[in-house]
């Protein structure tokens, strides 16, 4: 009975299939979905990703800045909001240990992390140097910019009392720039060789530096020995490359003359 039933209704299976893909579209249709797969990779993007600006973030910050600098008017002396919406408070160096202070303990705030102490120098500046405390709220998932300067002899106070975290970028700093930060509890040079003099990130540093560490075979040790930059004389040709053919080449003293080119005449 069955297999009478499936005889009666194959013709008209076949007819309707016919017909529908006699239809272009639904025949592509059809053969798109055929070879189509699950784990198709889509087209990759060739719009540029541009940050989306948000205005209601920008005033926030704002707002929060400037209620920073009402809280301390003694120290906070700019506050800035960059392109970014990254907040950027410039102190004088003596608020370094209130600020940072109040943006770790306030209920608004909780900047609990320090990720980063940066370092800059500008020699044409008065005070030369610059310092970057970059802050990280989790609670609030936003970060603030510190910034406050000093120059080769005045002493910025460590935050190693408010944050644990900055002992080795402020030993960073002090390495590579030279800038001194009191009541800090172990300054030392933290990326440069024991007895090393001068400090490498600063503008008037040069770069081949001071002094060259080499093994020396006959002391069977590494030792450390002013710079020499030696190299083998070298003779520098400025002539053209057509020049430097034997036939153009320019004739010097007590050389034969160079043979001119052969030339063939048009026969006539």
């Amino acid at each position: 009975m069955a297999s009478r039933l499936c005889r009666a209704i194959r013709p008209i299976a076949s007819f309707a299939r016919k017909q529908l893909f006699q239809q272009p579209a639904v025949a592509q249709l059809a053969v798109q979905r055929r070879f189509e797969t699950t784990d198709a990779v889509p087209p990759p993007e060739t719009r540029p990703t541009v940050r989306p600006h948000d205005p209601l973030v920008k005033k926030q910050l704002t707002d929060f800045g400037q209620y920073v600098a009402e809280c301390l008017p003694r120290f906070v002396q700019r506050v800035d909001v960059t392109y970014l919406d990254e907040l950027e408070i410039m102190i004088h160096p003596d608020g370094v240990i209130p600020v940072l202070t109040f943006l770790k303990d306030h209920t608004n705030a909780q900047f609990l992390c320090i990720t980063d102490i940066a370092g800059l120098d500008v020699p044409t500046r008065e005070f030369r140097f610059e310092i970057v405390y970059n802050l990280l709220s989790l609670r609030y998932n936003q970060r603030v910019l510190v910034k406050t300067y000093t120059d080769e002899l005045t002493p910025i106070d460590s935050t190693c009392e408010v944050f644990a975290g900055s002992n080795w970028y402020e030993r960073e700093i002090w390495d590579m720039f030279g800038v001194f930060f009191a009541n800090h509890p172990d300054l030392r040079r933290i990326l440069t060789d024991y007895g090393f003099e001068g400090h490498p990130f600063r503008k008037d540093f040069p770069l081949s530096g001071y002094v060259e560490v080499r093994y020396d075979d006959e002391v069977k040790r590494v030792v450390v020995e002013p710079i020499e930059l030696t190299q083998e004389f070298r003779k520098f040709e400025y002539s053209t490359p057509w020049e430097t053919f034997p036939t153009y080449r320019r004739i010097e003293a007590g050389e034969d003359e160079a043979v001119p080119p052969e030339t063939t005449e048009p026969k006539q």
